[in-house]
Order: C-alpha cells, then sequence, then structure tokens
C-alpha cells in the first residue's frame, strides 16, 4: 500500500494568481495540483498525494494562528504518513509558510515533515530544527532538481532508513548534533586537520563555525552642520495605505517616500506595514519608528545642515538576506546620488 501524503502549496503554484491572489484563504483539494504533479511521479507509486492544501502567502503571513489552526483541521482526516511543503526556492513568505505548516503539522500529527528551500530563505533559518529541508536552486527554474530530491528523501524516511549527513542527502544542517565514536580522539583528530591545512589538503571540520558579514565603519562626518542626513527603515513606514504593498513578512520589495515639508509623521497620512511586531504605537505616531520629528528639529537648530527629502523603507521581518542586500545596494545609490552625507538606520 502506497504511503499517504498531504501536499502544501501557495497560490502561485496553485495556478490561482500572482500577488494580486496573495490574500487566498486555505483551501484543500483531493489529490493532485501543480507541483504536486511532478512529486507523483517522482513517487514512482510507492507514495500517493491524498490531498493538497492551497494558500496564499500574504494571507498565511497576516493570519498565521488562524491559517495553521484552518489547514491542520483540514489535514486531519486525510491521516497522512508524510506532509511535504513547496518547493518554497528563494521565496520568503512561501517558504516561512511551509516551515511553519512543518512545525505545526510535526507537532500535531507527529509525522516526518519535508520542505524544500534554497539556503538563503528567511524560513530556513527559522525552521530547520523542525522540518527536513532540502536544498534547492534559488528559483522555480530548478523544480527538476529539487522535486526528485525531495520524493527520494521522503522515501527514505518512510521507509526507516538511516539519514546520512546533510552533504550526502542533500538536507539543510538543521543544527542538531549526534554523538559519534571514532577511533582517534578528538585531539588526534584536531591535529590531522591541522597538518592537513598545513598542507593545503582537502579537510572536514567537524564543527562549522558561523559565517559574519563584516561592515569596516565609514568614517565620522566631520561638519554635522552642513551634513545632509537620510532616514532608512526596515520598520515598514510608509504613507498610509501602503501604496506600494510592501509585504508583512519576507518582503520583495522597498519604498521611496518624499517627505518635503513634511514636519511630523502624523497617524492620518502615516503607518507601518510590519507584521512582525505590535503596531499600535507606530500607527499612532510613525515618528516613533521613524524620527522625521526630531531630525526637523536639528535641522531648525542648525545642528544637521538638512533631512535629506526622500526616505526609504521596507519590512525586516522575515526578509531573505539576499533581498536585504539587493535592497542596501539600490538605496545607497540612490543616497549617492542625491549628495546625502550620513544615514541613521532604524528599526523596530
Amino acid at each position: 500500500m502506497a504511503f499517504k501524503v498531504v501536499h502544501y502549496i501557495n497560490q502561485f503554484y496553485a495556478g490561482i494568481g500572482g500577488e494580486e491572489k496573495a490574500d487566498y484563504k486555505p483551501e484543500i483539494r483531493e489529490g493532485v495540483v501543480g507541483p504536486g504533479m511532478a512529486l507523483k511521479g517522482a513517487f514512482k507509486g510507492e507514495a500517493e498525494i491524498v490531498a493538497t492544501v492551497i494558500c496564499g502567502d500574504s494571507y498565511f503571513a497576516s493570519n498565521m494562528d488562524e491559517a495553521t489552526k484552518t489547514i491542520l483541521d483540514m489535514i486531519r482526516k486525510y491521516n497522512p504518513d508524510v506532509f511535504i511543503a513547496g518547493p518554497a526556492f528563494n521565496a520568503g513568505r512561501y517558504g516561512t509558510a511551509c516551515g511553519a505548516m512543518c512545525a505545526a503539522v510535526a507537532k500535531e500529527f507527529n509525522i516526518p515533515v519535508i520542505s524544500g528551500m534554497y539556503p538563503e530563505n528567511p524560513g530556513v533559518e527559522m525552521y530547520k530544527k523542525f522540518a527536513w529541508i532540502i536544498e534547492t536552486p534559488d528559483s522555480a527554474a530548478g523544480m527538476r532538481k529539487a522535486v526528485p530530491a525531495m520524493a527520494a528523501f521522503a522515501l527514505k524516511v518512510l521507509k526507516g532508513e538511516s539519514i546520512g549527513k546533510p552533504e550526502a542527502e542533500g538536507y539543510i544542517e538543521r543544527g542538531i548534533r549526534k554523538n559519534m565514536f571514532y577511533e582517534k580522539l578528538a585531539a588526534e583528530r584536531c591535529v590531522d586537520m591541522f597538518v592537513s591545512k598545513l598542507k593545503g589538503e582537502a579537510f572536514e571540520t567537524e564543527y562549522k563555525m558561523p559565517v559574519f558579514d563584516r561592515v569596516p565603519p565609514q568614517p565620522a562626518v566631520k561638519d554635522m552642520a552642513h551634513a545632509t542626513i537620510a532616514l532608512v527603515t526596515s520598520g515598514g513606514i510608509c504613507p498610509k495605505g501602503n501604496p506600494d504593498h510592501i509585504e508583512a513578512s519576507s518582503a520583495s520589495k522597498f519604498g521611496e517616500y518624499d517627505i518635503s515639508g513634511v514636519m511630523d509623521l502624523t497617524s492620518e497620512k502615516y503607518c507601518t506595514a510590519h507584521g512582525g511586531y505590535d503596531a499600535t504605537y507606530a500607527d499612532q505616531d510613525a515618528d516613533r519608528v521613524l524620527p522625521v520629528d526630531v531630525l526637523r528639529d536639528l535641522e531648525r537648530e542648525g545642528k544637521i545642515g538638512k533631512l535629506h527629502e526622500k526616505f526609504y523603507a521596507t519590512v525586516g521581518n522575515g526578509t531573505a538576506v539576499a533581498n536585504a542586500k539587493k535592497f542596501g545596494a539600490a538605496i545607497v545609490d540612490k543616497l549617492v546620488a542625491d549628495g546625502v552625507t550620513a544615514v541613521i538606520l532604524t528599526s523596530t
């Protein structure tokens, strides 16, 4: 008898629509939808997709608790052997939803949960301890590579076969360490690795250290009284109504807003698009996140030359590192072209 699979996808892969349908509410359909067809082929009859859950990325991000409960109730009657979400590649909101549902399903039904994502997808860092996440390319162009890998791994888990190291099996390291027995003591292994490194030979560390970007600090501004200061925020501050539709989580864009002559960010004209913190106080007074009022005071007092006439905003909540770097580079180009001296970066 074939293993029973419930598959989770977003509105795009279900063929419902793109960003204009991202608020699509959860539904479940019998059988295979979208990329599930490729999964079905890769299972070769050993597993069957009994149902497919569909949910819009924005709806899930804005209604996570409600959406999760609804989807769990939908899945329950199918009594699946495994839950598969995605693949989400480098789509941040989709990856976050896949990860969140994997974690919820594992907790609720105690079954294996598997997804597929690009390593820089924010869903990886958030949920890798709760799910097996197969490493995929960064876009759907890698679907033919991702789906067979996910299917093969799912079957291996379902059959109770031994799961090897991440590099051998193709899943992303989960941050879980296991005790191992070796013929050599740790000190001997350490010396062997050190000798290999000195010789320029290949070696594999037993404990990988995190890699952090190092950004060298810029020289101090010497003449603030004649400096042009700009404001940039990841706190989601934007004109009322969020005209650029910046996502509440896993942002795919940033906004550029003119504040020429604006002395105060009032609640009648400004709000936050951010979905990762209680927006009450930011919506009451956006200056709490983006201090335009204070900078205008400093401008009036002659302590700074002037406040730049534009500010830039995005949402940092779950946003992919790759997107954040792209936003930063684009914003810097604009600020440099406008002759900005220094930038104040604000968060939440």
